[in-house]
């Protein structure tokens, strides 16, 4: 059986087609839907217009390519914007897809699934709009939270001021709490994640083989992210390895997903290329095979 699933977050839609539980290929389109989503309770209707658009053009890509069966989900833009709901009805009348809003803990275990695969550690996923932390033994959770504060988010927020962004992650983080993540293998998650494995591979072009499995330093991550701010946007866009479409909120990422890391006391964590895409399809499908 041949699967499409459509992860429509708040920097970019994904697309993944799957079939008999392997991913065949993944596919990005980065709409920011989730844009000035920190100062205002409302999607911008720009940002609808080309977001819906995004998923229908991937929906009708998955049909002509013989899916038996086609996913939508959203998550932290749709979830916390007034017109959500709105949203939704557009992607409805474009083309046909009923999109799921998903709860934070449940991105949150989506995450830890589809990278895991049900063995034990935990999941730093750094998104748009929410940076979910999931850690499970044993299949119980001794730790689970998605707090409101990702890339596109934190830029609305700060911008590429330095002050200003550490201000605001140290404000945020608090809501994490306290949790010891250091005795589990940790794996992060999302854009930013492969983005800084790319990045720290030079990749001319993407690979995914190459950043599946890339380990990652919190202190390297965070001085990727100090260097960024030093540069310009149009530089960091030039920078081998670096996706040009998260170039503005690059720098904030990592140091986002740098204090995450040291607030859970996680000095490296491994970069998974299997997410909560995968891992949607399989708690939709109840099979964690």
């Amino acid at each position: 059986m041949k699967i499409c699933a459509i992860d429509i977050g708040s920097n970019s839609v994904r697309m993944a087609i799957i079939s008999d539980g392997k991913t065949l290929y993944k596919a990005i389109s980065t709409t920011r839907l989730g844009e000035g989503i920190a100062t205002s309770a409302l999607l911008k209707d720009a940002a609808m217009e080309r977001t819906s658009d995004a998923v229908a053009a991937f929906a009708e890509r998955a049909r002509n390519e013989g899916a038996d069966e086609i996913y939508a989900f959203a998550t932290a833009a749709v979830r916390s914007a007034a017109n959500g709901a709105e949203f939704c009805a557009q992607v409805k009348n474009k083309c046909g897809l009923d999109v799921d809003v998903i709860k934070g803990l449940v991105e949150a275990n989506a995450g830890l699934v589809g990278a895991l695969g049900g063995r034990d550690g935990g999941i730093i996923d750094v998104g748009g709009a929410s940076t979910e932390v999931n850690v499970c033994v044993n299949k119980v959770s001794l730790y689970a939270r998605s707090v409101n504060i990702g890339t596109v988010r934190l830029y609305d927020l700060a911008g590429r001021d330095r002050d200003r962004l550490d201000n605001v992650i140290a404000q945020k983080i608090a809501d994490y709490g306290k949790f010891d993540a250091s005795p589990y293998h940790i794996c992060t998650i999302g854009g930013t994640a492969t983005n800084i494995a790319s990045v720290k591979h030079g990749l001319k072009v993407y690979d995914p083989a190459v950043v599946d499995g890339t380990v990652i330093g919190r202190d390297e991550v965070l001085e990727m992210g100090y260097r960024m701010l030093e540069l310009s946007v149009d530089e960091v866009r030039a920078v081998p390895g670096m996706d040009p479409n998260k170039a503005d909120v690059f720098a904030g990422g990592c140091l986002l997903l740098g204090r995450v890391m040291e607030n859970f006391g996680i000095k490296e964590a491994a970069v998974s290329e299997s997410d909560n895409i995968e891992g949607y399809v399989m708690l939709k499908r109840g099979s964690l095979s």
